[in-house]
């Protein structure tokens, strides 16, 4: 396995929607290394996700997990979980506004609203579809990986630029 490099704001693999992963590629020895590269990565960067524009990579693939994180240590763990062709097929009408951090903005988080629970289906890494229903932090996480395969970031839906802040300053202020 290893660790990949992770692309930072400013990179237009970020801003470029990502292209669709074919059923047939997904069991590929290549496809399968890559999303344990990605799961390594995520890990190595304690984070709760990772989408492949993230890693230079423009497929439709994003990997998710929570435990005993020290960046979200108030938040539910939510088992690994690989979403290759994700289509969010409903949305509450509910928003909630909480803070959001992003591996490709190192060292800020910011005020973001996300619908507070959702249905989504995708592929897992064994070209098998699931559906899956999400609410609070592990449908937030899920809308931010989306995100990143449509070439958005969580700083295109802050409603107030004014809650962005430098996580040291997050940590001693605002949490």
């Amino acid at each position: 396995m290893a660790i990949l490099k992770v692309a930072r704001l400013g990179h237009p693999v970020l801003r470029t929607p990502s292209e669709a992963v074919a059923k047939e590629v997904i069991t590929s020895k290549k496809m399968q290394q890559f999303i344990d590269d990605m799961i390594e990565t995520m890990h190595e960067y304690d984070g709760v996700g990772l989408a492949a524009p993230q890693v230079h990579v423009n497929q439709q693939i994003a990997v998710i997990e929570v435990k005993e994180n020290q960046r979200y240590p108030k938040e539910a763990p939510v088992p690994l979980t690989v979403l290759i062709n994700p289509r969010i097929l409903r949305k509450s009408e509910t928003f909630v506004d909480d803070w959001e951090g992003c591996l490709s903005i190192p060292d800020l988080r910011g005020l973001v609203p996300r619908v507070q629970t959702l249905e989504l289906e995708a592929y897992n890494r064994k070209a098998e579809k699931i559906k899956i229903s999400a609410a609070g932090f592990f449908a937030r996480v899920i809308q931010h990986e989306c995100d990143h395969l449509l070439g958005n970031v969580y700083v295109d839906r802050m409603r107030d630029l004014k809650t962005l802040s430098f996580l040291q300053e997050f940590m001693r202020y605002l949490y």
